[in-house]
């Protein structure tokens, strides 16, 4: 994504950027007893920042779309640099036994933090990015076309659609895909957008074929000016959208706050998006924004 947020800047510069005072991040002091320790019959989610969950049920630890790197790029020296630190380090995980890939951009596959992860984590991705892992010695990987699926441990975890692209520059082409996922466990049902855009059909069948969501992680970030981002990114009007039509029980938003992909203030999708849950007439709890490292128990 790095590469065309570049280019976005520089034909788009007609589009004044928002102003905002400094963006001061909310963090929470990791509760690292309850993460090395967690009700195995019970959802537990930690918010690492950005599209990074640490997710606990069922006797499994799971990990979305993981990223450490200070940015979010193919180099370390340049490209969007980290606004706020992953909310609990790397090296404090518990054993990581599963990792969900919602598709390819660097803000989501993060080459550094996966070679740090190393063999152990069973890896799920869309299409085509077996070779990707299997170019770091990485073969414990499955990849699920939109509505198939497969299990781990307790888990069943189903790849659903998603509105978004995979290119990791503008030179290459379109070679792999890009999804959500819903884990269906014993404690209850997650649902994980990955990086989408608003789809008038898409969450509506997602909403169908799993008739109790729990909890949904949603992104509610990186939407501004909505004439370049719009398409593939929702807003938090958006978002409580997309909320409502997978029927979901509580929303937690993500993909803001951690890195400067689009031109809204970093600290602006939280606030719109409480707005938004109130003008939809939904209760405050329904959709929710975390505290980088504020781990909660659904």
């Amino acid at each position: 994504m790095t590469t065309f947020i570049l280019f976005a800047k520089l034909f788009f510069k007609r589009i004044g950027r928002r102003k905002s005072a400094v963006y001061s991040p909310a963090y929470a002091t990791p509760d690292l007893v309850r993460i090395q320790h967690p009700d195995p019959s019970k959802i537990q989610i930690t918010w690492v920042g950005h599209t990074t969950f640490l997710i606990q049920v069922a006797g499994l630890n799971i990990l979305t779309d993981p990223i450490w790197s200070n940015r979010a790029s193919p180099v370390s020296w340049a490209g969007p640099r980290r606004q706020s630190q992953p909310g609990i380090a790397l090296s404090r995980l518990p054993y990581i036994d599963l990792c969900l890939i919602s598709h390819s951009h660097y803000d989501h596959l993060d080459r550094p933090t996966i070679q740090k992860l190393k063999k152990s984590p069973h890896y799920v991705t869309p299409p085509h990015l077996k070779r990707w892992f299997a170019k770091l010695g990485i073969l414990n990987v499955t990849e699920l076309l939109w509505w198939k699926s497969t299990t781990v441990g307790d888990v069943r975890i189903t790849a659903v659609p998603a509105k978004h692209w995979s290119r990791r520059s503008l030179w290459e082409k379109e070679s792999a895909g890009w999804c959500g996922y819903v884990l269906e466990t014993p404690a209850g049902v997650i649902y994980f957008a990955g990086d989408t855009g608003y789809e008038p059909t898409y969450f509506k069948e997602i909403g169908k074929r799993f008739t109790t969501v729990d909890v949904a992680l949603i992104p509610i970030g990186a939407y501004y000016p909505q004439e370049v981002f719009g398409r593939h990114h929702v807003d938090p009007k958006q978002a409580v959208v997309l909320h409502q039509e997978v029927g979901a029980k509580q929303s937690v938003g993500m993909h803001w706050g951690a890195f400067k992909l689009t031109q809204e203030p970093l600290d602006e999708p939280p606030v719109l998006l409480q707005h938004e849950v109130r003008e939809a007439g939904l209760h405050d709890n329904a959709f929710i924004a975390m505290k980088i490292g504020e781990t909660k128990v659904v």
